[in-house]
This record gives C-alpha cells, structure tokens and sequence, in this order.
C-alpha cells in the first residue's frame, strides 16, 4: 500500500467527487490548488457545467479518461458508494478529504485492491511534500 505522498507524486490525474463553484469552500479551493501545481482535474459534480474553468462530468462512470486518484468531498455516508463507482472504474487509488472517514469505504477499497487514504487534504499532503507537476 502506497503512502498519501507516494500517491500524490505518482498521480497525474485525479477526479475530484463534489467539487465545488463556492471559491470559499475547500472542495473548490483545494483542487484548484492542485490544478495550479500542475495536476489534471477532472471535477465530478452532477449539478453544475464547470468548476474552476474545467468541463465536469456528472459521475465517475463518465470520465473522459482514466484516472490516478478519486478524490471525495462528500459526506462519510456517500463515500461507500463513490468508492464502489471508484473500483469499477478501476481507479487505484481513492482519498477521502479531511473530516470523512468510513470502515466501510476503507473495506471496499482493500478489497478491490486500491490505495486508501482517508481524513488527510490532499493540499496540505501537496505542501507537506513540496510535490508539484509543473515542470
């Protein structure tokens, strides 16, 4: 099993379940910080067009392409099932956001094989590193 910073330098692409348009909410500043270093994100978001500029897709089941890490901004409650779409896209590695912890959603993960981390920020894990993909 991968640590958060091993997951983080190693990702390129992360979807980012629940990003938000609300610029005082982490789950629009946050991947926005992480687009700025120089990571793709593809924001998941039935509700809206765009976030951040960037074209969203309204499930995992509609990404574009594949991608490295499922990032969750949703409730503890709604993390078993993102989890679930994330192992059937076969996503390796999933991260819950600071605050959300599921046994749950950490059990389907294991199962399906995929690296788990659960209430760390993906940008303070960013900052900690100092990891960045601009080049």
């Amino acid at each position: 099993m991968r640590s958060a910073q091993q997951i983080l330098a190693e990702a390129n692409v992360i979807a980012v379940v629940g990003a938000s348009r609300d610029p005082f909410k982490p789950a629009h500043s946050v991947p926005l910080q992480m687009l700025r270093h120089g990571w793709k994100i593809i924001p998941v978001n039935p509700f809206v067009d765009e976030v951040f500029g960037v074209k969203t897709v309204p499930t995992l089941a509609d990404l574009p392409e594949p991608v490295d890490l499922v990032d969750i901004f949703r409730p503890a409650a709604d993390a078993v099932e993102i989890v679930r779409q994330a192992a059937a896209i076969n996503a390796p590695a999933v991260w819950l956001q600071t605050g959300i912890v599921s046994t749950e959603a950490r059990r389907i993960a294991t199962e399906a094989g995929m690296d788990y981390v659960e209430d760390r920020c993906l940008a303070v894990e960013r900052a900690v590193g100092n990891l960045t993909k601009l080049t």
